[in-house]
């Protein structure tokens, strides 16, 4: 099917020519940002003028900020396993996905990033990899990792490396979220104390959606895997899910996802699958849906609009529309703007108050967070980072 598509006639007006005809090629490349025009030129930009700098950077290293391009590019690495809704493809095949990540970082935050696909998956080896390639960038933006080893990976690398890493698949999901149930709760004239979330999904978003809702204040959150909420003292949990039940689920839940729904104020589904309609309809009255699978929501918004007073997706054809990339762009600007060693959760959070903030005024239903070409995002959240990252005095300038 493949081969037929590619060699097919280039006519764009086919979707999926389109797309191929886009893609040829790649989507990225690497320009100079200085010129190279005669012999003086390349003596400065070479040798012998570039021995200068690297003798200048040998002496003070925290010069390499200054004099290359780290201070303002980003690793985008994966594994290939997890790839957004494909699962585990392979780095090869990751890499067009990878090569989107560079573009929108470039075009709404202004950060440079390149795509880095290993050709490795045990955690030791990706940890090893990425400590070695590091001295080149200024963060890592850790992408399409799967669930568990992702946790321990971000982990470790945290650890090892004073360069913010981040991996998106968790936070970014986690911060567009927290700020669109904050404006949701705002429009609809209730305290975010007040709610009762239920997550579909116990992978990468799922955890750490669950984090920043009880950082954020939710009233209460459950988690629901493959087998039904995850609860203190059940006996199949991984380290990551029994650490979760811990900080979650303090009305004590048991049974299954429908079990979990009855009477809930909000779903979060970042799991895929489908959620029956008799179930939605036991939800609290005037709840909140975000049902984020790609392509097919796991709640459509044809049926959460029947019973929700607010209806979110993770697609671009609906209103609301949960997108990592009102958040990662301004969360690296603002943390290599003040090259801060690492970030925290309060920048996370920051990012999240300073997202809802944007559509504050002009809060609906129907907007309850930006558009991601809303111009306002990216510039909000760096700042709202970078002062975070000041107070919480991991900033380095």
């Amino acid at each position: 099917m493949a081969a037929e598509i590619i060699s097919s006639t280039q006519d764009t007006d086919d979707p999926v020519d389109a797309v191929f005809a886009l893609h040829r090629g790649g989507k990225m490349e690497i320009r100079a940002t200085v010129p190279v025009r005669d012999a003086d030129d390349l003596s400065l930009a070479y040798t012998p003028g570039v021995a200068r700098v690297c003798t200048a950077i040998a002496e003070q290293p925290e010069l390499v900020n200054d004099y290359t391009w780290k201070s303002n590019t980003v690793a985008v690495v994966t594994d290939g396993t997890a790839v957004l809704g494909l699962g585990d493809i392979g780095p090869e095949a990751s890499l067009p996905v990878m090569e989107g990540k560079a573009i929108l970082f470039k075009q709404f935050g202004g950060v440079d990033s390149v795509p880095i696909a290993l050709a490795c998956t045990e955690v030791d080896e990706i940890v090893e990899t990425v400590v070695r390639l590091a001295p080149s960038f200024g963060g890592v933006n850790l992408e399409d990792i799967s669930a568990p080893r992702c946790f321990e990976i971000e982990r470790r690398l945290q650890e090892a490396l004073d360069i913010p890493v981040f991996h998106d698949d968790q936070h970014g999901t986690a911060i567009v979220t927290t700020a669109a149930l904050w404006n949701a709760a705002k429009v609809t004239g209730r305290e975010i104390g007040s709610l009762r979330a239920v997550i579909s999904g116990a992978g990468a978003a799922g955890i750490a959606i669950a984090k920043m809702l009880v950082a954020a204040g939710i009233g209460d959150v459950a988690v629901c895997d493959r087998k039904g909420v995850v609860y203190e003292g059940r006996g199949d949990l991984t380290d990551v899910k029994a650490e979760i039940a811990e900080q979650t689920n303090r009305s004590g839940l048991k049974g299954s996802l429908a079990d979990a729904l009855a009477g809930a104020d909000v779903f979060i589904g970042v799991s895929g699958g489908t959620v029956p309609e008799e179930v939605v309809a036991t939800m609290a009255e005037g709840a909140f849906i975000f049902a984020m699978a790609n392509p097919d929501p796991e709640i459509h918004p044809e049926v959460a609009h029947k019973y929700a007073a607010v209806v979110a997706t993770g697609r671009s054809d609906f209103p609301n529309q949960i997108n990592n990339v009102l958040a990662f762009p301004g969360i690296f600007a603002g943390a290599l703007q003040v090259r801060a060693s690492r970030i925290t959760e309060g920048m996370k959070l920051a990012a999240a108050k300073a997202l809802a903030g944007v559509v504050a005024d002009e809060l609906t239903p129907q907007k309850v967070i930006p558009s991601p070409f809303d111009e306002r995002v990216a510039p909000a959240v760096t700042k709202a980072v970078a002062d975070a990252a000041r107070a919480e005095g991991v900033a380095r300038i």
